[in-house]
């Protein structure tokens, strides 16, 4: 196999609660959710081919979250990160439905006691918001603050996980 040969990279949008969704990965996983927020035309490489009918899988398990009957999504991720982004967002990962965590105690998850600010960057700089549940982050005084979708879209997802999880609260 040529090892310069790069995978395809393929989009599709997916209109959800939120908006449009920009979905992007290759043949073998999604590299990226987009918020509407975000200027998807930029995003759209000029070789990435868009194919619909690619993202079935990751879409079904979007409006099964969307319908509440989803809490943890089982799809092959590309994270490409740096190793530190990379283990802050697998650790997003095991953050329930449902449930938030402040960004010391995602520092604590990540052996970075006192790097709730970097762990913060890392946050933020999540590609695949949603899937790696970046929304669950939340400031020490329980505000919901940065958000790359927009803190309506993060209030909107957490009262939706809460809605569909009425035995837990949001603070």
């Amino acid at each position: 196999m040529d090892p310069n040969h790069h995978h395809v990279m393929t989009y599709s949008v997916y209109d959800c609660p939120v908006g449009p969704l920009l979905l992007a990965g290759d043949t073998h996983a999604l590299h990226l959710i987009s918020f509407p927020n975000k200027d998807h035309a930029a995003l759209i490489k000029s070789d990435w081919v868009r194919d619909d009918a690619g993202f079935d899988a990751v879409i079904a398990q979007l409006e099964a979250y969307f319908a509440g009957k989803l809490e943890g999504f089982d799809l092959p991720l590309h994270m490409g990160g740096s190793p530190f982004q990379n283990a802050v967002w697998r650790a997003l990962c095991d953050i329930p439905f449902g449930e938030t965590i402040t960004y010391g105690e995602l520092a604590l998850m990540v052996d970075r006691p006192g790097g709730a600010q970097a762990v913060g960057a890392a946050n933020g700089a999540n590609p695949l918001p949603i899937v790696i549940p970046c929304h669950r982050v939340i400031g020490a005084n329980k505000t919901l603050t940065g958000f790359g979708g927009g803190i309506e879209t993060k209030r909107f997802l957490l009262e939706h996980e809460i809605k569909y999880t009425p035995h837990k609260r949001l603070i």
